[in-house]
C-alpha cells in the first residue's frame, strides 16, 4: 500500500470545451452573448479607487450580496444563501442533506454534475428515465427516497416542468430536502421560490452566470426557508468561511439595480431562440421545446457526431454529448443574432443537409 491506494477515486466533471482559437462562434457552454450591466464597469472603477479592499478578506458571511438579494428578492437575509456559483452551492447542498442510505433521485438525462458530486460524497443515487419525449414525469418520483433534484428547466434538454409540478413533487416528498436547480429559469421558466415558505423542504438554487452575464465571476445562491439555510451554512463554515471574493461580492449587488437591462437581455435571447427555432426546422431539424438560453436539436438524417465536427472545421463550437440516448442530439447555445446566422449560414453549405 501507498499514498496512492488512499486516494479518493472520482471520476470528474467534464466541461464544455474552451479553446483558444481566433475568431470562434462559441456556442457550447451556454453563457450570456451580452455583456453584464454597465453597472459592472462603474464597480470595477470603485474598486480601483479603493484597492484597499483587495488586501483584506472580505466579510464570510457575504452581508452586501445577501442584503442586496433580500431587497431584490423580499426575502429576508435567512432565507438566502451564497456561494462561488450554483455548482459551489449545490455540492453544499448536497454534503448537508444528503446523508440517507435511501438512494438521491434525480433524471438520468440531466446537469452531469449531479453523478460526479454524488460519486465524491459518496451517497446513493437512483437514475429516474426520463419518458421518451426527454419530459420529466413527476409520478416517477412519488417513491422513498434520500433526496430530489430537479434541473428546471433541464440540461441539456431545455425542457421546464411548470410550478404546479414542481409543487406535486413537494407535495409527496414532504421527508426528504428536494432541490431546484434554476440556473436557466430566466429565459422563460416557472420560479419555485414563491414556495420556499409553504415547504420547508425546498432549497432553489440560481445562478449570475447565464442571464446575468457573469459566468467569470462565479456567483451563485439559494433560496429556501430559515432552517435549511442554517443547516447549509453550517456547512459551509464548516468547510471554508471565506467564498465569494470582495470584487465579485460588489459587482453581484450592483448588477441587481440595473433591472431593466436585466429583463431586455433575457428578452434578446428569447427572440432570438425563437427565430432559431424556426431555422432549425427548415433543415430538418427536430427541436425540443426549451426555456434555456440553448436549444438541444438533432436532425433526422444526418449524425450529430458529423454535424458537430463539420461546425467545428468550421470554426463554430456546439456541444456534444457522447452518452447513451443523446448521442445524436446537439445543445447549441443562443448567441446573438449575427452569431445564429452564422452558424445557418455554415450549416446551409454542408452538401448532406
Amino acid at each position: 500500500m501507498n499514498w496512492r491506494d488512499y486516494c479518493k477515486k472520482v471520476t470528474p466533471y467534464t466541461p464544455g470545451e474552451q479553446p483558444k482559437i481566433n475568431n470562434l462562434i462559441k456556442l457550447n457552454t451556454n453563457e450570456n452573448p451580452y455583456p453584464p450591466s454597465s453597472l459592472v464597469v462603474e464597480e470595477l472603477k470603485k474598486l480601483i479607487e479603493d484597492y484597499d479592499c483587495l488586501r483584506r478578506y472580505p466579510k464570510p458571511n457575504c452581508d452586501m450580496l445577501e442584503e442586496a438579494l433580500s431587497e431584490y428578492t423580499g426575502l429576508s437575509r435567512d432565507h438566502i444563501f451564497t456561494g462561488i456559483g450554483s455548482d459551489d452551492v449545490i455540492c453544499q447542498a448536497f454534503t448537508t442533506f444528503f446523508n440517507s442510505s435511501l438512494p438521491v433521485l434525480f433524471a438520468d438525462i440531466t446537469y452531469s454534475f449531479y453523478e460526479v458530486w454524488a460519486e465524491l460524497v459518496g451517497f446513493p443515487v437512483e437514475l429516474v428515465p426520463v419518458k421518451d419525449d426527454f419530459s420529466i414525469d413527476i409520478n416517477d418520483y412519488r417513491k422513498e427516497n434520500g433526496g430530489i433534484v430537479i434541473a428546471n428547466p433541464n440540461a441539456p434538454t431545455g425542457m421546464a416542468l411548470t410550478l404546479d409540478q414542481i409543487e406535486e413533487v413537494l407535495k409527496f416528498n414532504k421527508d426528504s430536502v428536494v432541490i431546484v436547480d434554476e440556473a436557466y429559469v430566466d429565459f422563460g421558466g416557472q420560479s419555485a421560490i414563491s414556495l420556499i415558505d409553504k415547504y420547508d423542504n425546498l432549497l432553489v438554487t440560481q445562478t449570475y452566470s447565464k442571464s446575468r452575464s457573469l459566468a467569470g465571476l462565479r456567483i451563485g445562491m439559494a433560496y429556501g426557508n430559515p432552517e435549511i439555510i442554517s443547516k447549509i451554512k453550517a456547512v459551509k463554515f464548516s468547510t471554508n468561511s471565506y467564498t465569494l471574493n470582495e470584487p465579485a461580492l460588489r459587482i453581484a449587488s450592483a448588477v441587481l439595480k440595473d433591472e431593466k437591462y436585466f429583463r431586455d437581455c433575457c428578452q434578446k435571447v428569447m427572440d432570438t431562440r425563437a427565430w432559431t427555432v424556426e431555422e432549425f426546422k427548415k433543415l430538418n431539424f427536430s427541436v425540443l421545446d426549451s426555456k434555456t438560453n440553448f436549444v438541444f436539436v438533432s436532425h433526422k438524417n444526418i449524425h450529430a457526431t458529423d454535424i458537430y465536427k463539420y461546425l467545428r472545421e468550421n470554426g463554430i463550437l456546439v456541444r456534444h454529448f457522447n452518452a447513451e440516448r443523446i448521442n445524436n442530439f446537439l445543445r447549441v447555445s443562443i448567441g446573438t443574432d449575427e452569431e445564429m446566422k452564422a452558424l445557418f449560414k455554415v450549416l446551409g453549405e454542408m452538401k448532406e443537409i
